[in-house]
């Protein structure tokens, strides 16, 4: 059986070692993608291709139709003079909203 001293640098050699392999990957991994964005520069070139043509933003890699901004919050266009209360105009209506609809106010009536 071995002892605690050894087992402690056993575990650092362990350590080094798997420091050693990350970077070996970090490395690889990076010749790899460079090899694959100058094979696809390559395509493009030949057919005369661009980024807005596979429907991509530069520099990111969502589809032209998703929304960099889903989830995040928006400004109000509607607001309740009486109680401060506001609604972005987007999902369900209030029940404020409704309630002043149904006394037949006009949605705009409460645009900001």
């Amino acid at each position: 059986m071995s002892s605690y001293q050894d087992l402690l640098a056993q575990k650092a050699k362990l350590e080094q070692q798997a420091a050693e392999l990350e970077k070996q990957l970090a490395d690889a991994r990076r010749a790899e993608r460079a090899g694959v964005i100058a094979q696809i520069k390559s395509l493009l070139a030949e057919h005369g291709l661009t980024v807005a043509d596979l429907g991509l933003k530069a520099g990111g890699s969502k589809p032209a139709g998703t929304s960099a901004a889903a989830g995040r919050k928006v400004a109000p266009k509607y607001r309740n003079n009486d109680t401060g209360e506001t609604w972005t105009g987007r999902g369900l209506q209030p029940k404020w909203v409704q309630a002043a609809v149904a006394a037949g106010k006009k949605l705009e009536d409460f645009a900001i």
